[in-house]
């Protein structure tokens, strides 16, 4: 069982029942996915950079990426329908409380000049996004083996609709919330 989820279930669990005065569990917050998004579009230029970001996001989450690709032609951006700009994975269950884990404990403060996330990006719907600059803030990616930095996006998916309550839980796994 991941650390996360073990502290999930005896700890965090009991504290949000008393926190929200409900005594069913099944009515409390829990996490659902985790959703990870690699945008690549210097992969228009370069094939290369879409098999290495794959590889990089691969070590990161844990599981084989999505190969996302352009659904539109926009010809502006030199794109055309069907090239491959992205990739993307959704984790669950104990792969999703594992990189949870390594998320908020290795790789938020290894950010330079990091003073915690932001508070209010919440969708509205108990969802959380935030971006980070670069991949090398993750233990498992080799900076040697590194030909380009590429940013991502990670969006924290959460049972409940309300804002507050999926705050209230994301502080309870340990997120660093700015003040």
């Amino acid at each position: 069982m991941a650390r996360l989820h073990d502290r999930y279930a005896k700890e965090i669990l009991p504290a949000l029942a008393k926190k929200f005065g409900r005594s069913n569990k099944l009515s409390l917050p829990k996490l659902e996915k985790i959703c990870i998004n690699m945008g690549v579009g210097k992969a228009l230029q370069d094939k290369n950079r879409i098999t290495e970001a794959v590889e990089q996001l691969k070590l990161i989450a844990g599981q084989q990426p999505q190969v996302t690709q352009a659904k539109k032609a926009i010809s502006t951006f030199r794109l055309r329908q069907g090239n491959d700009i992205g990739c993307r994975v959704t984790l669950r269950g104990k792969r999703m409380y594992e990189f949870l884990d390594r998320l908020i404990n290795l790789a938020l403060p290894r950010i330079r000049d990091f003073r915690g996330v932001n508070p209010k990006s919440f969708d509205g719907n108990g969802n959380y996004s935030l971006g980070l600059a670069e991949q090398l803030v993750f233990p498992e990616v080799d900076p040697d083996k590194v030909h380009f930095t590429q940013g991502m996006d990670i969006t924290i998916c959460t049972s409940t609709r309300n804002d507050e309550e999926a705050r209230e839980l994301l502080r309870q796994f340990g997120m660093p919330f700015r003040d």
